[in-house]
């Protein structure tokens, strides 16, 4: 707005348009710019509606997509080494996306992992079973009975986690991609306690891939999101359609946080999973707990798997025990004694965080299911963090001793 024009204009309309819509500067940011801005505007409408139609590129409005959510896509989309990428509001939302993205319809299966992640379970039932879909379950470590459910069922939709949650189980994803393509069906793995600095599915025959990016993504528990990554080009319209539609959309600040979380992702992995492979090593001859799981402790087949699976030498930052008074109020006991370590209902912070499965993530599950799957009273999963490994094993030590 020229000088001269300003002076024609009240003391009302200045104060709104002051210093606003001017030139991008010469010099790039190094850093991605956080776009705090519901819609862009054009020199013309009829750019507008180029963008609008697809014919140019450009933003037009948040919901349908922002330069600081879409630099966060593209990181994570480089290191799944997919061929497009949909951010949401939630890890949740994720999910829900790419399942649409799958094109379930009434009489559709979807064969889900015995060992899911409560939520995606609850999804699965009360959200997708009112419309006529219907949820089977499989050990997805037995892959010939996995096989064998695939053929009998023929789904739509198989759907794992790369370590389940919370027994820390290694999926087998090139088995499931492949009794998956014989069926025709899309396979959908739930990556986020492994982060593609362990794990990408894709290179592994996955069709979706999907992170809470609150957890390992963002790792300093500030932030909340979800994504999902396409192996094909083709259905990354329809992720970002159901961002469009259903509105659950990820905030320019939380993508920022988010994406620089991003940054120190291999270094926080290093050290958190060197941590946690040294707890559940003094937890294992600990006299007050009855087992420990960790993708490395394990015999035969899955110790096997997890080598191939996740990046040598590397098992994962978590570590879950069953305590050997496997009861509410024991667990409850060694969670309140507990000084450096947070009672905390996520994972992948920096610090280490510890949770109650039974009364947190399988809240939703029936007693009777959760002890199926091996959920106990006393199953405490733990977030192993950056922390000094002596501190964080003397902080339980101590609390077990409650």
């Amino acid at each position: 707005m020229s000088s001269e024009r300003e002076e024609e204009l009240g003391v009302n309309t200045r104060v709104v348009h002051a210093g606003e819509r001017l030139s991008a500067p010469a010099g790039r940011p190094v850093a991605p710019p956080i776009y705090a801005t519901t819609t862009f505007t054009y020199d013309t409408v009829g750019e507008m509606d180029e963008v609008f139609a697809g014919t140019r590129e450009g933003y037009v409005y948040t919901r349908h997509g922002n330069p600081t959510v879409h630099a966060l896509e593209e990181a994570v989309r480089a290191l799944e080494g997919g061929a497009g990428a949909c951010a949401y509001a939630s890890g949740m939302a994720a999910m829900h996306a790419a399942l649409l993205a799958c094109e379930l319809s009434p009489g559709s299966t979807v064969l889900a992992s015995q060992d899911l992640y409560g939520a995606t379970s609850s999804l699965l039932k009360n959200v997708f079973g009112p419309f006529g879909v219907k949820t089977e379950q499989a050990d997805f470590t037995n892959t010939d009975e996995l096989a064998a459910r695939v053929r009998q069922l023929r789904p739509r939709v198989l759907i794992a986690e790369t370590i389940s949650n919370p027994l820390l189980k290694v999926c087998d994803i090139e088995a499931c991609a492949r009794a998956a393509r014989e069926a025709g069906a899309r396979l959908v793995i739930d990556n986020t306690f492994a982060s593609p600095f362990l794990c990408r599915p894709i290179s592994m025959g996955a069709d979706f891939v999907m992170h809470s990016a609150t957890k390992y993504l963002g790792g300093h528990g500030d932030a909340t999101g979800g994504i999902i990554v396409a192996r094909d080009a083709r259905d990354t319209p329809a992720l970002v359609s159901a961002m469009k539609l259903a509105g659950g959309i990820l905030g320019v600040w939380d993508a920022h946080e988010l994406l620089r979380g991003i940054k120190t992702l291999a270094l926080r992995l290093e050290r958190q999973c060197a941590n946690a492979f040294e707890l559940a090593e003094r937890l294992a001859a600990h006299p007050r707990i009855a087992r420990v799981h960790h993708p490395l402790l394990r015999a035969g087949a899955q110790r096997e798997l997890a080598g191939r699976v996740l990046r040598s030498p590397h098992g994962g930052a978590l570590v879950t025990v069953e305590l050997r008074d496997a009861t509410r109020e024991a667990a409850f006991r060694f969670m309140d004694a507990l000084s450096l370590c947070v009672r905390s209902t996520s994972l992948g912070d920096v610090f280490t965080g510890v949770l109650h499965p039974a009364t947190a993530s399988h809240r939703d599950l029936a007693p009777e299911q959760r002890h199926a799957l091996g959920i106990t009273e006393g199953t405490i999963r733990i977030s192993v963090g950056v922390e000094d490994a002596g501190d964080i094993i003397r902080d339980i030590e101590r609390s077990l001793e409650a």
